[in-house]
């Protein structure tokens, strides 16, 4: 049950992304030929508003195919008024465009039924505490509770780690709630060498305090739902940005990239947490495939939009034989890049 609830919520962030490109193509009087969710032969079609609609038999990912563009043969064109080759490039782009920001789109409204549902997040409550650190030496104990830092209010762990990060070396007033009391202990936080959520090295200012992993519900009135689900969708952005950008430059090992099956495999372990985790992941794996679409890579909309670009800037298209050799070279990186994250995904799998 839980793989299929996977397959699902992959098939549906695939829909909508391709739904993004079907509207704006429409909008602006495309002619759309075939809309698939899959690749590969068709399990089952329908027709309705003059297109057929699809689904495949591989369900990595999906396509609208409009008339007079053909990934597999970028020398086939139509200058038709209902083409896509007829559209000046400004529309071309905004229609490329489109299915990246429904990604972005959903993944915002997913976090606002997220922040909507109360999502806990974990409370400012230490758990171990390292020898010899500032909290140690400072006399803070396992389950303090930190309800303020220089008068600030503490509600969340984040709260406090953030503030913690950007000490400048001062020392800091920790309002601490320990059983029935209330305690004051000052501390400077100290600059330490630890791990960052890409596994590097980092040195930032701490204390040496583990959280103790209770959580509380989060009570959001509808404005700070609203900045809860933008905040979430900007992090998930800049971390999947981030992730892409360390990957390129081999601060992170090609090994811990994932492919299909990690997805489905996440998603179908979240699906045991409940539906509130599902729909985390959900709005993750739509920033994804958001932030992976616009990467200037030939076989996804980031490359036709550098095309495009590169048209309206010249005032002339790139030529047909460059097309083809970009083409080619876009489809070669993007499934080696598949067969790269489904290696690790088996590698992973069979331990």
């Amino acid at each position: 049950m839980s793989w299929l609830v996977s397959l699902l919520v992959l098939s549906a962030l695939i829909f909508f992304h391709e739904l993004g490109h079907y509207a704006m193509a429409r909008f602006f009087g495309v002619y759309i030929e075939i809309f698939s969710i899959g690749f590969g032969k068709k399990i089952a079609s329908f027709r309705m508003f003059n297109t057929e609609w699809r689904i495949a038999m591989i369900p990595l990912g999906g396509y609208v195919k409009m008339k007079g563009q053909d990934d597999s043969d970028p020398t086939v064109k139509s200058y038709d008024k209902d083409s896509y080759n007829s559209k000046t490039p400004l529309q071309r782009i905004l229609i490329l465009f489109a299915g990246p920001a429904a990604n972005f789109v959903l993944a915002f409204f997913l976090y606002i039924f997220i922040g909507l549902g109360s999502p806990a997040i974990l409370s400012p409550v230490i758990g171990k505490i390292s020898p010899n650190s500032p909290a140690f030496i400072a006399g803070l104990e396992s389950n303090d509770t930190i309800t303020a830092i220089d008068g600030k209010s503490i509600t969340t762990w984040e709260e406090m780690s953030d503030i913690i990060s950007h000490n400048k070396g001062e020392s800091l007033d920790l309002k601490v709630k320990r059983a029935d009391k209330i305690l004051h202990i000052s501390l400077t936080p100290k600059i330490t060498k630890t791990k960052s959520m890409f596994n590097e090295d980092i040195y930032k200012p701490m204390i040496g305090v583990g959280s103790a992993g209770v959580t509380h519900k989060l009570d959001l009135t509808p404005g700070e739902v609203i900045k809860y689900a933008a905040d979430q969708t900007a992090f998930a952005s800049t971390m999947i940005f981030k992730s892409v950008e360390k990957l390129i430059m081999g601060d992170v090992p090609a090994k811990e990239m994932g492919g299909v099956i990690s997805i489905m495999k996440i998603t179908s372990d979240a699906t045991a947490q409940g539906w509130m985790a599902v729909l985390f992941f959900a709005a993750l794996i739509s920033v994804n495939l958001g932030v992976l679409n616009i990467l200037p890579i030939p076989a996804l909309d980031g490359g036709h939009i550098m095309f495009n670009l590169y048209e309206m800037v010249t005032r002339r298209a790139p030529s047909e034989a460059m097309l083809v050799r970009l083409t080619i070279a876009g489809w070669v990186i993007l499934f080696s890049l598949m067969g790269l994250g489904l290696y690790n995904d088996i590698n992973r799998l069979i331990g």
